[in-house]
């Protein structure tokens, strides 16, 4: 059982990752195609409430508590024992990967990372019809993504063993 929450949490974790790497897409993307912005050190209060407008937009709670829940009901699928233990699993996953949770540091991310007028444009991006289909679609997307990878290393799983075995062989 107790193996079955550790492999449980570090899947998790994946998932989070890959979620939270959907919500920073205008982050990276930004800084992929903008090197010379420096980010501010100080958070003015207008960027702050810039930010929070931008990710109330991009429905940033309703993506984050759709992740938990298809969180929570892969690792069921995957592990039918762990029905029994998912509202601890619920109520770890809302205390700490909730939007609660983490809005104030997502804020102050978003803040950090893009200035004032940046945020009010990305904000107009989000609120066109664009922008709102791309919201629609980001869980879709996001499990779409998961499953492709999860196929591509299930696919060429023998040639990640044959490097590690032959690794390991050239280490002794």
């Amino acid at each position: 059982m107790l193996y079955s929450f550790h492999s449980w949490a570090s899947r998790c974790g994946g998932v989070f990752l890959a979620a939270g790497l959907l919500l920073l897409a205008p982050v990276v993307k930004a800084q992929n195609t903008t090197a010379a912005v420096v980010a501010p050190t100080l958070i003015s209060a207008a960027q702050r409430k810039a930010a929070e407008s931008l990710l109330e937009v991009m429905q940033s709670e309703k993506t984050i508590n759709q992740s938990i829940d298809m969180t929570l009901a892969l690792q069921i699928e995957q592990n039918p024992n762990l029905k029994k233990l998912e509202p601890e699993m619920r109520a770890f996953m809302n205390k700490y990967m909730s939007w609660t949770a983490l809005k104030t540091e997502m804020v102050d991310l978003y803040a950090r990372e893009f200035t004032e007028k940046e945020l009010r444009d990305l904000t107009k991006f989000y609120q066109s019809p664009t922008g709102q289909k791309y919201v629609s679609k980001q869980n879709v997307l996001l499990q779409a993504g998961m499953q492709l990878g999860q196929r591509r290393v299930q696919e060429n799983l023998p040639e990640l063993q044959r490097m590690l075995e032959e690794k390991m062989k050239a280490q002794e």
